[in-house]
């Protein structure tokens, strides 16, 4: 017997690539509902290529007898209909920041920490990590096993996909109007952002980091290690889809460039593209529509004892958002965490 699953968010890209990411990987679901705010209910969103499904209201909907809710509404939203799912008996997958620093809420990227799974039944509710910080992990997860990540450095390269569909027909409209000479004063973000980079992701905290700095600090502890001192600089660019990172680490013991190759080659989730010659690398708008972290650019990082540096690049929305989360939901069924629920 399938799942009833719920997609929450379903007008929005995150909430439409579920949907997509269900249909393709033939997710068990015998029942797919899409919901969002009572402004989009009855408007349709397709579900696979043949069929289309008319989005429901949230505020209205009853979570009962439904086994696994995809949520990605935004933080506010999740945070009050999530719980009202859980204690229905719907097991939440947050997309939302809304839950990840909770101590008794799992922040699971599959790849990486499947066994934190273990406690979701506390509160039913699992946490999906930030974009930027699961493709970073994913890469650092075999590396951090064999040779113990003491320090990340890393600088990101954001897709505007990650701010929603306004931020993207912002660039749309912006990139546009450069060439028409007609261009608007920024609204989504704090400046111009066509053929532009903006250091400025989410809001500036005390210390002078922004939030999404913030959240690849707490994530990769909370996910890896809380030993791993982390430094990001999260930076705007104007691409459609796809994150870009660029990662140094330095770790306890000495790494070689080819074992590292090596190692990241077989890891789940990851695939290395790495010629050393022209193209021979992975760009994001390569990554964009792809299920895998890409790996580029290895090397050896001289200035620190037992550094390492890679680029590494992923679709955010895919292996960033959707994919993740539908990926915990492939977990879940596989540990048979949801059996006595489907039965």
């Amino acid at each position: 017997m399938g799942y009833r699953v719920a997609v929450v968010g379903a007008t929005g890209a995150v909430g439409r690539e579920m949907l997509k990411t269900l249909a393709e990987r033939q997710f068990p679901a015998d029942e797919v509902v899409a919901l969002a705010s009572g402004r989009s209910a009855g408007a349709e969103v397709s579900f696979g290529d043949r069929q289309v499904l008319k989005v429901k209201n949230l505020e209205t909907f009853d979570f009962a007898g439904w086994d696994i809710g995809l949520f990605s509404p935004g933080a506010a939203v999740s945070a009050v209909h999530a719980p009202r799912a859980a204690e229905a008996g719907c097991v939440v997958i947050d997309n939302t920041s809304q839950f990840r620093m909770e101590p008794d809420i799992p922040l699971v990227v599959p790849e990486v920490n499947p066994q934190a799974l273990a406690k979701f039944a506390r509160r039913n509710i699992i946490a999906n990590p930030n974009c930027s910080t699961i493709q970073m992990v994913v890469a650092l997860k075999p590396l951090h096993d064999k040779f113990r990540i003491k320090r990340v450095v890393v600088s990101t390269y954001q897709s505007v996909s990650g701010g929603g569909k306004e931020a993207m027909d912002e660039l749309y409209a912006h990139t546009k109007g450069v060439f028409v000479h007609d261009l608007s004063t920024p609204q989504v973000f704090t400046k111009e952002i066509a053929f532009n980079c903006i250091p400025h992701i989410d809001r500036f905290m005390d210390d002078g980091s922004t939030k999404e700095e913030w959240k690849m600090v707490v994530e990769t502890k909370k996910i890896l290690d809380p030993d791993i001192a982390v430094f990001a600089t999260c930076v705007r660019v104007p691409v459609f889809i796809g994150h870009g990172e660029a990662v140094t680490i330095e770790c306890e013991h000495p790494i070689a460039v080819a074992e590292a190759r090596t190692l990241l080659r077989s890891a789940p989730g990851v695939a290395v593209v790495d010629t050393r010659e022209d193209g021979g690398y992975m760009t994001p708008l390569e990554a964009a529509g792809e299920d895998p972290v890409y790996v580029s650019r290895i090397r050896k990082d001289p200035t620190v004892p037992h550094g390492l540096s890679f680029w590494c690049v992923a679709d955010n929305l895919r292996k960033g958002a959707a994919l993740n989360a539908v990926q915990i939901a492939e977990t879940l069924v596989a540990q048979g965490a949801l059996a006595k629920r489907a039965a």
